[in-house]
């Protein structure tokens, strides 16, 4: 958790130095949202993301300095740069995408986990979507897929109370996320997206479901978004939220100072988490070295890495006619 914070300041430092392009979408708050459920998977089992997705690959054990070297659009980045924030994948550690498109993840992760059963192997697909995904068509039709299917696929709903500036109350008919999963046939479960232990219990039961072929789980982890929606975005007009609520989740729902309390209680003493610290930062370090050292891509590289119809190049396929 620790880790997927400090990349993330540092990236929002390396962005307001303009060295990342376009966007950066912050998950501080969200860590143990992210990590508790990424630790109920193996090596193998699959992930999909969000538009808010820096931190899910780092729970699935994705490199530091390939994902910061991909923020910045470098060549050394684990799409070699043509990715982006927004579009991590790294297939070594499961994650097969990431997406912009708000809902854009949620079939995938059910076309992934039907192509496990298709092919007999017990592989677990995680997909990772925000409360403002759960009224795009593309949530519902997939649920009712995989229920149907009994496809192994654990919908994970990192709830965080706004999709940008609207409420769940302001959007949602029934506010309970989880309630719609009944209606599906699976089951439905909250919890505190701010205890990490808590998504990670939920998260390995559903896991040992997936498994056992008996289909998908939706987990709604109750989370909070510290930051704006996008780093450095001014929001217009009257503000959708306090600066009061926000810094009372910073002072009381913090769920990396949470866990250091209950690791303390636990008997870890404060030497051997500063090492921890002191290690995550380093890694960090190492990582902004390493992608600022990587070159860009060059622009006759450009087409490479793209899927070419076998008509590409064509005079009919210019002309017109219809390609594959």
């Amino acid at each position: 958790m620790l880790c997927v914070r400090r990349f993330e300041e540092e990236g929002m430092r390396q962005f307001k130095g303009d060295k990342i392009p376009g966007f950066f979408h912050a998950s501080v708050g969200q860590e143990a949202a992210i990590v508790g459920a990424c630790m109920a998977l193996r090596d193998d089992d699959a992930m999909t993301g969000t538009h808010r997705s820096h931190g899910h690959p780092i729970g699935k054990g994705a490199h530091l300095g390939a994902l910061m070297a991909e923020l910045m659009g470098k060549e050394g980045g684990i799409c070699k740069g043509r990715g982006g924030s927004m579009h991590f994948a790294d297939n070594s550690v499961g994650s097969i995408s990431e997406s912009g498109i708000v809902g854009g993840g949620i079939p995938l992760a059910t076309g992934c986990a039907f192509s496990a059963t298709v092919r007999g192997v017990d592989q677990v697909t995680l997909c990772f979507f925000g409360d403002g995904a759960v009224n795009q068509g593309t949530f519902h039709e997939s649920l009712n897929m995989a229920s149907l299917w009994k496809l192994p696929v654990i919908y994970l709903c990192e709830n965080n109370g706004y999709a940008i500036t609207t409420s769940v109350a302001q959007s949602h008919g029934q506010p309970d996320i989880a309630l719609r999963a009944p209606g599906y046939g699976m089951p439905g479960i909250t919890v505190d997206g701010q205890d990490v232990d808590a998504v990670y219990d939920a998260s390995a039961q559903a896991v040992t479901r997936a498994r056992a072929g008996e289909g998908p789980t939706l987990i709604v982890a109750n989370t909070y978004r510290f930051d704006e929606h996008n780093f450095g975005l001014v929001i217009p007009g009257e503000p959708y939220r306090s600066l009061e609520e926000v810094e009372a989740h910073k002072r009381d729902r913090d769920p990396i100072l949470l866990y250091r309390t209950v690791l303390i209680e636990e008997g870890i003493n404060e030497k051997s988490l500063r090492v921890i610290e002191d290690e995550v930062a380093e890694a960090v370090k190492q990582a902004v070295q390493f992608a600022l050292a990587s070159p860009l891509p060059r622009p006759e590289t450009l087409p490479d890495y793209m899927f070419n119809s076998p008509l590409a190049g064509h005079n009919s396929f210019v002309a017109g006619q219809k390609g594959n």
